[in-house]
């Protein structure tokens, strides 16, 4: 994020409902999922009124909004909810570093969702914020598509322990499976490394140290995002609040432990980025030296014959040779000769 984006919060009072972030082209969408053991009830791009109506009720109900551009919508939902301004501040604010905050009746979650862009390789990411209270879970997204499709076929299917559980089980949900994804994000950028490894073996181009500039950067936004997942798990472990069941407790410990594999895959990844960087220096470095050695041998074997080709060059009139029948092949002859015989010497001592 640029500093102008920044810039536009300057001097404004705290709680200020500012977006920053990337404009979306689209409208912003608000989708409802309202469940038990034996109901099931989805409604697609409803208007924030039709959520009040389900708040209040003995079920889970889980709202999604999809784009967080239209600030009066972020606010009506807040209101809705009584959600504290600094909340709706922060959720505004995509350049949240992951964290968790505690509102007594209701937790506040910010984490990173990523993904891999097809056919380039860049990593697109956007901020998820979960709002988790008694009986709802709400989740501001910045833009259309995420990673919760299988949690909501899981509730259309009414499978599982899912339906059966409670609002703390259904973050539990989604919060794993924005760090599980991380895994399918860490296995394509190891078979970038993989590539990566065999062209540098093989032929090292410029471009290569781009590419791994390029890969060394994702994976420092990547463990910029996942080390603190750690601490906010801990956090979950640790508070006292009856909106995290001792029960589901269990279910967070498995995040965590997630969590630690992927930033030890991510320092992984990073060694052997730093490996194969080594390697490309190594091997730019001996190709320069050969092509050093080959036009040093070269420029070697001219010196004695650009200093005969200088001494028979100069215009002195009495330079006996000049007047020799055969002295023009005899120089070829003996300049041939030196050649060679500088050749020889050359291989005799392992020089070439």
């Amino acid at each position: 994020m640029g500093p102008d984006r920044r810039s536009k919060k300057i001097g404004m009072a705290p709680g200020s409902l500012i977006y920053i972030g990337d404009k979306a082209p689209e409208a912003v969408t608000v989708s409802i999922i309202d469940y038990n053991g034996d109901r099931f009830q989805e409604q697609i791009d409803v208007d924030v009124e039709t959520c009040r109506q389900f708040l209040n009720k003995d079920t889970v109900t889980w709202i999604n909004i999809s784009g967080l551009h239209q600030t009066a919508v972020i606010e009506r939902i807040g209101n809705l909810i009584g959600l504290h301004s600094l909340l709706q501040e922060d959720v505004l604010n995509t350049e949240q570093r992951p964290k968790m905050d505690d509102f007594d009746d209701h937790l506040f979650v910010v984490l990173k969702m990523i993904d891999i862009i097809s056919g380039t390789g860049e990593l697109e990411h956007e901020q998820i914020s979960l709002v988790i209270g008694p009986n709802y879970v709400i989740s501001f997204q910045e833009r259309p598509g995420d990673v919760f499709n299988p949690v909501r076929d899981r509730l259309r299917r009414g499978k599982g322990r899912i339906r059966k559980s409670g609002a703390d089980y259904l973050a539990y949900a989604l919060m794993d499976m924005i760090v599980d994804h991380y895994f399918k994000i860490l296995e394509d950028l190891g078979e970038q490394i993989e590539i990566l490894q065999d062209e540098v073996i093989d032929a090292p181009k410029p471009d290569i140290l781009q590419a791994i500039h390029r890969l060394k950067h994702q994976m420092i936004y990547l463990r910029r995002s996942v080390w603190p997942v750690r601490e906010i798990i801990n956090n979950l472990l640790r508070i006292e609040s009856r909106l995290i069941g001792r029960d589901v407790q269990r279910y967070f410990k498995d995040i965590h432990d997630h969590a630690i594999q992927v930033v030890e895959t991510v320092e992984t990844y990073r060694d052997v980025l730093s490996g194969v960087l080594d390697i490309y220096l190594s091997n730019v470095s001996n190709r320069m030296n050969e092509v050093m050695k080959v036009l040093t041998v070269i420029a070697t074997i001219f010196i004695p014959l650009t200093f005969l080709a200088g001494v028979y060059g100069m215009n002195f009139k009495y330079m006996p040779e000049l007047e020799w029948r055969y002295a023009y092949p005899i120089l070829w002859i003996v300049n041939i000769v030196i050649a060679i015989a500088m050749l020889a010497w050359f291989r005799k001592k392992r020089w070439l």
